[in-house]
């Protein structure tokens, strides 16, 4: 398999887009699906640097400086005066279950190829021994921005880097189901680890067994598959191994936000970066994103002793 195992990543780049967040309660805090795993990395002794654009205002200084305050890198994070970062709200429905409406009206991050400084940045993270991305950073760019992100992926997986992706599909970012699983298919062939949940795949593709859903994005060339079940665990494969992993138990479900780049993270960590056999890295996932379920919107408070690198 051409997966990064075993040893520290001399660059993990996470590229996309961070957001405020605004909860029924009334509370504000920050987000985004990327921003998500890239602090739940950061908390599992990983050194990820962010790339994304934002804004020079108060709000965006104050989300910039939290996240550098959780251990995620952020020299990379380009600015724009003109513009700020997008918002999302969090409904949530019966078990905690979310969904979420969204203002990106004025979003730096939409604008990162019209930056300035976009080419540095990008030969910068073309040395990426890990790069991490998601279907919502392919969504807010047009078909040229995707382009260039699927020649960013080529050039780190031809330096024998790791490309993760988790489509994280949000129907209201795209035309259609189709369109979007034509986007991720331009992609795929550099794609070295993809983690669709079933409830994602179910709204791109069909309802299916998590081995034929896994069997799609193999289909596509990607050499290794998680499929995330939500409360019946995961699903993983690769070439020499396919396993079905239950979930590990919930203390409370207070809102689902977020448990899923939780689980992202805590995978990425164990398999690519220490080196875990595949079902162990999976387990590391579950207990991550079901300790994630006690606590409302996308970040969890750190734990007691775990402290930023």
């Amino acid at each position: 398999m051409e997966l990064v195992k075993g040893r520290a990543p001399g660059r993990l780049v996470v590229f996309g887009e961070g957001m405020i967040e605004e909860r029924a309660d009334r509370q504000l805090a920050w987000g985004g699906d990327v921003v998500n795993t890239a602090v739940y990395l950061a908390r599992q002794g990983a050194q990820p640097e962010l790339l994304t654009v934002m804004g020079a205002d108060a709000d965006c200084e104050r989300l910039v400086t939290a996240w550098s305050g959780e251990g995620v890198g952020v020299e990379h994070v380009l600015r724009d005066a003109a513009r700020t970062c997008g918002r999302y709200r969090i409904w949530l429905g019966d078990g905690g279950e979310r969904s979420f409406t969204y203002d990106r009206d004025r979003s730096a991050a939409r604008g990162f190829f019209e930056h300035g400084e976009v080419e540095q940045a990008l030969d910068w993270a073309a040395g990426a021994d890990i790069l991490y991305l998601s279907g919502i950073t392919l969504q807010i760019f047009s078909d040229a921005g995707r382009a260039r992100i699927g020649a960013l992926a080529e050039a780190v997986r031809s330096r024998g880097g790791a490309v993760v992706f988790d489509p994280n599909y949000r129907p209201a970012g795209w035309a259609s189901p189709a369109a979007a699983w034509t986007a991720i298919a331009a992609l795929a062939p550099h794609i070295t680890l993809a983690l669709p949940s079933a409830e994602d795949h179910a709204r791109l593709r069909s309802e299916a067994e998590p081995a034929q859903m896994a069997a799609d994005w193999c289909a596509l060339g990607v050499p290794e598959v998680v499929v995330k079940l939500g409360a019946a665990g995961a699903y993983a494969c690769n070439a020499d191994e396919a396993i079905c992993i239950p979930a590990a138990r919930a203390p409370v479900i207070v809102d689902t936000t977020g448990a899923g780049d939780a689980f992202n993270a805590a995978f990425i960590a164990a398999r690519l970066i220490r080196g875990e056999p595949l079902a162990e890295a999976v387990r590391a996932g579950c207990a991550l994103a079901a300790a994630k379920l006690a606590w409302p919107g996308a970040i969890a408070p750190r734990p007691v002793g775990v402290r930023p690198r």
